[in-house]
């Protein structure tokens, strides 16, 4: 059950504190490391020189304090409310509308990083666009070996060994029947790690693709936004229909999924997820307000 430049280079950059060390204790600490981290992150796609460097530490600073004084209240507000949600049964209805909650606020996160993004990209030389390959094609060996394991039935021990560690994160150890439904339900899963890794490398290839062309035209700021606001669109519906159509299965699949691992969860298991999200809460509210 997954998630390309679009996707991963923009998104997963700006938010990458908060994903880092979502579910851990050292969230307040994590997300302070934020703009360090995002700028790790993204210098491994491009290595930037020294020109580049304190211009894009800069327009990740200023992202970050918008995050922090713009959204991460509202994801206290939300993780406030999972905590009434979680005590009751879950619907797939309901799953879907938490993760398009969260969804449109990634797609405000991105509009908000796209005026500097677009400026960092009509910046770079055609060897940084050459390293960002490199660093795809890295990506792609690495995916192979985590999802695309040769012998199935070690390929299905891993997925289910991350979807147990999913559940455990929020609900806490879960049990052997519980262990044993979640690999039914994981089985039944219209998840393709070949489909999907075709789709990763098409997009890549087109991102790589446009940027050169970027490059090569000298395009200006507006140009070079709507290409990349279309990348990220894509990540979301993939211009080939059979893959968007696939793309919408896995998402209801998904929803699905979600709702009933939460509704095999005992009373306990949803004390102790209450308490988790509440616990998130808190560092979040105590983030937003040291600013």
């Amino acid at each position: 059950m997954q998630r390309s430049f679009s996707r991963n280079a923009i998104i997963g950059a700006v938010v990458l504190a908060l994903a880092l060390v979502a579910g851990c204790s050292t969230l307040r600490l994590g997300y302070n490391q934020g703009p360090e981290l995002a700028y790790w992150w993204l210098d491994r796609y491009f290595d930037f020189d020294d020109a580049q460097e304190p211009r894009v530490r800069e327009a990740i600073g200023a992202w970050f304090r918008w995050h922090r004084s713009e959204q991460l209240p509202e994801y206290a507000s939300l993780l406030a409310r999972a905590q009434v949600e979680i005590s009751g049964p879950a619907t797939p209805a309901q799953m879907c509308r938490w993760t398009d909650e969260v969804n449109a606020r990634l797609d405000r996160a991105f509009e908000r990083a796209l005026p500097p993004l677009a400026e960092t990209v009509r910046g770079l030389a055609p060897q940084q666009l050459e390293h960002m390959e490199r660093k795809y094609a890295k990506n792609v060996r690495k995916y192979k070996e985590d999802f695309l394991q040769p012998d199935v039935q070690e390929r299905r021990r891993a997925q289910l060994k991350r979807l147990v560690e999913r559940a455990e994160m929020l609900y806490g150890r879960v049990s052997e029947a519980q262990r044993e439904r979640i690999a039914q339900l994981s089985d039944e899963s219209p998840f393709d790690a070949e489909a999907w890794l075709l789709e990763r490398r098409r997009r890549q290839q087109a991102t790589v693709d446009a940027l050169r062309q970027l490059n090569a035209e000298g395009a200006g700021r507006q140009q070079t936004q709507a290409v990349l606001q279309r990348l990220y669109a894509e990540t979301f519906r993939a211009p080939v229909e059979a893959y968007a159509a696939y793309q919408q299965r896995l998402k209801q699949f998904n929803c699905a999924f979600a709702a009933q691992v939460h509704n095999l969860a005992t009373p306990e298991q949803r004390a102790h997820a209450a308490q988790r999200l509440k616990g998130w809460e808190e560092d979040v509210r105590a983030l937003s307000e040291s600013r």
